[in-house]
């Protein structure tokens, strides 16, 4: 099984350094009120206008400090600890939190912006810097949006995109864990509402744009609410897993132009993947049938992405954050 190396990381952060301040080509998550919102991204967003977007900005951020953290003597690692000094600040972060009190922003980001921040605050924890500190006033209202919309949210969200509510709440999930009690509480209730019951799931995927597996993103979330009693779900909900059908979850999809940035979504499901059938394969252990083939899976997957991780800037400004989750989790 392929591993996180200093490789990789090197290859990434360099990439991922060089899109974190490019602020065009830039998809604003914006609804006009008026006029004077009419302006440039970094007026509107001082940390997080890079990257192509908002959200693949927050997870560019939280893969370098990942990876500084895990390869601190990495060349880039101190431009890393450096530029985050500079940008993870008090002010800056202040003017990405009046952006939430717009008016129209209630939906901005949810829940697929909204988790990515809880786990850059959740790595940015992790390092002996004022970063995590910085973060908590972000951290805590997109917190207090989860808690908001959770409970009114009647039906999952099963889609392979931003909107997919289990990648959400395992993210969230893993912040909220020692810091929210009752916000991991009430994920896992959810979880076990929405998806507890689901049985023999057909996988009618991907869908052309897909960089998010609707069965394999299910079923690590369950993994993680469940424990002990996640593998009579998983037998019940992939009854046939053990041999390899449904075949689509076994076989990473064909991506015909890197270059238009929803298809090159599929080089993301590819790396999810990765990720879903190795802590599954985790969850399941190795005394269990499906265990050997999740293994298999997730280096297929891993094989056909890897290389297309840098390349084209629609890929590019992304996908080295779900290479990172792939290879070394959250």
């Amino acid at each position: 099984m392929t591993h996180l190396t200093p490789a990789h990381a090197t290859r990434f952060a360099t990439a991922t350094l060089a899109h974190l301040g490019r602020e065009y080509p830039y998809k604003m998550d914006l609804v006009l009120n008026g006029p004077e919102d009419a302006k440039p991204p970094r007026e509107h967003h001082p940390i997080f206008h890079g990257s192509f977007d908002w959200h693949s900005c927050v997870h560019g951020w939280w893969q370098i400090l990942r990876l500084a953290r895990r390869f601190p003597d990495l060349p880039v690692a101190a431009e890393i600890r450096a530029r985050a000094d500079a940008m993870l600040v008090p002010d800056k972060i202040a003017g990405e939190r009046a952006f939430l009190d717009r008016p129209m922003a209630a939906g901005f980001e949810r829940p697929y912006g909204w988790a990515w921040l809880l786990a850059l605050h959740a790595e940015a924890a992790r390092h002996d810097a004022p970063w995590a500190a910085a973060l908590e006033p972000l951290a805590a209202a997109f917190a207090a949006r989860f808690h908001g919309f959770l409970p009114k949210l009647t039906y999952p969200l099963r889609v392979g995109t931003h909107f997919n509510i289990a990648f959400a709440l395992l993210l969230a999930r893993h912040w909220a864990e020692p810091r929210d009690p009752a916000l991991a509480a009430l994920i896992d209730a959810r979880a076990r509402d929405w998806f507890g019951g689901d049985r023999d799931c057909q996988a009618w995927e991907p869908g052309g744009d897909e960089f998010l597996s609707s069965a394999l993103t299910e079923a690590h979330l369950m993994a993680a609410v469940l424990g002990a009693d996640f593998a009579a779900w998983f037998d019940a909900f992939l009854p046939r897993a053990a041999a390899g059908h449904p075949a689509t979850l076994f076989t990473p999809a064909t991506v015909s132009d890197r270059s238009d940035g929803k298809i090159a979504h599929l080089d993301g499901l590819a790396l999810s993947r990765a990720w879903c059938w190795r802590a599954i394969a985790a969850a399941l252990g190795p005394a269990h049938p499906v265990h050997p083939v999740a293994e298999a899976a997730a280096q297929r997957h891993l094989d056909a992405a890897l290389p297309h991780v840098t390349g084209d800037y629609m890929g590019e400004h992304w996908l080295a954050s779900f290479a990172l989750l792939a290879l070394d989790g959250l």
